[in-house]
């Protein structure tokens, strides 16, 4: 499934920004946070304005890879950049035109999940969060299933997370969290550019050990690539040989 282009605002707002230099507030809502903005400048930036986790996935890239939730085509643009053979994925339209309009050689607007992609890769790229778009831990079946079909024997995902344990702790050090309730990763958010609203959809941070957990029981292992600075990581996926 792909976004109704009437009701995309994160593709409004890189439109605009492709046009004009320039993009008005897109701001980010959920029933867990206080309201929140998305820098729409970000999602254009280059090489070297890309964090230390970013860099590390690019070189770790290799053979044919799939950018997943690709956005304005950042990551696409370096690996293309380095002569990677790279498709870019996204759910928006708009977004995906601008990757076209960039210079993106294959940009596709197509779902992770959807059966028309059917190709295989060496690498398929999740970052900007990218366990955001597994949505709730009872996905998780679901998505090795699609990714063991999309890769390559010997393949492997790079993935970027963050364990929003922080947001619980509290001073005495203990953590306020309530463990008969839905994991504390999983997060609601509706997204807002100028008039154009979109849908409300599920977002997963998720923690390390639980995605290496969960990887486990399906087929996969999980590798720590390498911890940032706030609680979050990169990740390696591989089947289990």
């Amino acid at each position: 499934m792909v976004i109704n282009r009437h009701k995309d605002p994160m593709g409004a707002a890189i439109a605009d920004f492709y046009k004009n230099g320039i993009a008005g507030r897109l701001r980010v809502f959920s029933s867990m946070f206080d309201e929140d903005e998305i820098p729409v400048g970000h999602l254009f930036r280059e090489e070297d304005e890309m964090g230390e986790l970013e860099l590390v996935a690019l070189e770790l890239s290799k053979g044919r890879i799939l950018d997943v939730g690709a956005g304005a085509g950042c990551h696409a643009l370096v690996l293309q950049d380095k002569g990677m053979d790279v498709t870019a994925i996204d759910v928006s339209p708009l977004s995906v035109e601008v990757m076209v309009k960039s210079g993106v050689e294959d940009a596709r607007l197509v779902n992770l999940y959807d059966e028309a992609l059917c190709e295989k890769f060496d690498t398929i790229l999740m970052l900007m969060n990218g366990s955001g778009i597994i949505g709730k831990v009872a996905n998780m079946p679901h998505f090795f299933a699609r990714i063991d079909k999309l890769l390559a024997d010997g393949g492997q995902v790079l993935m970027d997370s963050s364990d929003l344990i922080f947001l619980f702790e509290e001073e005495d050090g203990g953590v306020d969290i309530d463990l008969a309730g839905d994991y504390y990763g999983e997060v609601d958010f509706m997204m807002q550019y100028k008039n154009i609203k979109g849908e409300t959809f599920d977002w997963l941070y998720i923690d390390f050990e639980t995605l290496a957990f969960h990887a486990g029981e399906n087929g996969f292992e999980a590798e720590m690539v390498k911890q940032g600075e706030h609680y979050d990581y990169l990740a390696r996926l591989t089947r289990k040989e």
